[in-house]
């Protein structure tokens, strides 16, 4: 931890960009996605929730993913426990963002609570990208502020426009929902582990859909990642013990062994 904050230190003494670029890159950011609440508004309205309760999801919850998560599940028929859990586990990774945000920005304490409602994707991938820690600090205010503000707007929009048109199924709106999310993950699938864990997740999820409730495979598909995880480790276990000559199983010595040393 000390080495990290003194690494945050370096960061913040450090000549940075112009704070024109950093201002314009998060807000290339914050609109993009920001946009993206519209099939949100509409996803929800035709799963069932009321403007309200679509609404409070935005300005409560913010995070896109485990919106979508939550009223896909309810859409599908799912139980409201098993969606709001599947939305929960999808939600825990912003908890690791702050941890690596709440060294970086080093903000005051009393306006922690208030910069943790913003702590998501698009804000941390925007912050970490900066040289210093003004930057970071700026590119993370405006991120935030700026795609807060137009999720929710977009969020009202759609689900007023959803109550308009009606069946939301009948014009393909539903499809909305699924293919902002997978809009929003593609770019985050940078190594080959990320990969195998989407893969193995998708094919949980699909396999499992026919026999099990409504959000029960988003919580299988879950196990995806630990299973990779280990797998990886057994892999790599079994290479060092051969490239390395550390396995010491009796068979493996007297194949190894020539026959007059034995």
């Amino acid at each position: 931890m000390a080495e990290q904050t003194a690494l945050a230190d370096i960061r913040a003494d450090d000549g940075g960009r112009p704070d024109a670029a950093v201002v314009r890159d998060a807000l290339g950011v914050g609109v993009a996605v920001g946009l993206s609440g519209f099939a949100f508004g509409v996803t929800s309205a035709g799963s069932g929730l009321t403007l309200l309760q679509t609404c409070a999801l935005s300005l409560l919850v913010f995070t896109g993913a485990s919106q979508f998560a939550l009223v896909g599940a309810l859409a599908a028929g799912g139980n409201p426990l098993t969606a709001a859990a599947g939305a929960f586990f999808l939600g825990v990774r912003n908890a690791f963002y702050g941890l690596r945000l709440s060294q970086l920005l080093a903000l005051p304490r009393a306006v922690r609570p208030f910069a943790a409602q913003w702590v998501i994707d698009e804000t941390t991938a925007v912050a970490l990208a900066q040289p210093t820690r003004r930057s970071a600090r700026i590119g993370f205010a405006v991120t935030g502020l700026s795609l807060y503000l137009l999720w929710n707007l977009t969020t009202l929009l759609g689900a007023l426009g959803a109550e308009a048109i009606g069946d939301t199924e009948a014009w393909g709106l539903d499809a909305a929902g699924p293919a902002v999310f997978l809009a929003l993950l593609a770019p985050m699938l940078k190594t080959p582990t990320e990969r195998a864990v989407a893969a193995l997740a998708v094919l949980l999820g699909l396999g499992l859909l026919p026999v099990l409730p409504a959000g029960v495979p988003v919580l299988v598909a879950a196990l995806a990642a630990p299973a990779v995880l280990w797998a990886q480790g057994r892999r790599r276990g079994g290479t060092r013990t051969h490239d390395g000559g550390q396995d010491t199983h009796p068979d493996a010595y007297a194949q190894d062994t020539p026959e007059e040393d034995r």
